[in-house]
């Protein structure tokens, strides 16, 4: 049943992605203004930025959630970014003054049904949730292709349409794709 399970959630999720233009997955940014503390972007040093205060300082204020992607300091400000699953947030901050713009998109549930399926923004565990699911599918499939050899009277016509299948998924590729 684990495997049925799985087996739907991919099947379901690859449709979504397929049609993607099927649903509206962005829903407008939400965007917050404010001021933080100046000593966290210290202006003369660009390798004092408190990296962790600022992170910490919007998962506490704005609730912002998934894992840090991506921080860049320049001379005159601080990017943060936050991305997870249906998810994201982006901070600009001015070095000078600790003043900062936060843009937070959150997606909807199909989005986010998405990224699971494709991994994106979802770390290490649910990368081994995903290889997991590929393993159980393909011992089922394998499985399933096993015992044919075992149904004498439906072996044939079984290999038949294994074969027919592989042709006609190969003619697919030919004739559409390359």
């Amino acid at each position: 049943m684990l495997s049925f399970t799985l087996l739907l959630f991919f099947a379901v999720t690859g449709l979504t992605l397929n049609h993607a233009e099927w649903f509206d997955s962005r829903q407008r940014p939400v965007i917050y203004h404010g001021t933080l503390n100046k000593a966290w972007v210290n202006i003369s040093d660009p390798g004092a930025v408190a990296k962790d205060e600022l992170v910490n300082y919007f998962h506490r204020t704005y609730g912002t959630r998934g894992a840090l992607s991506d921080f860049h300091v320049d001379g005159e400000q601080c990017e943060v970014l936050f991305k997870g699953p249906g998810y994201e947030a982006d901070a600009t901050i001015d070095r000078e003054t600790g003043k900062y713009d936060l843009s937070v998109s959150p997606f909807n549930l199909v989005a986010v049904l998405n990224d699971l399926h494709k991994g994106r923004d979802t770390g290490k565990k649910w990368s081994a949730v995903i290889d997991f699911s590929g393993a159980l599918m393909t011992l089922v499939a394998l499985s399933g292709l096993t015992l044919i050899f075992f149904l004498h009277k439906r072996r044939f016509s079984g290999l038949v349409l294994l074969a027919a299948g592989a042709l006609l998924c190969f003619l697919f590729y030919s004739f559409w794709i390359s």
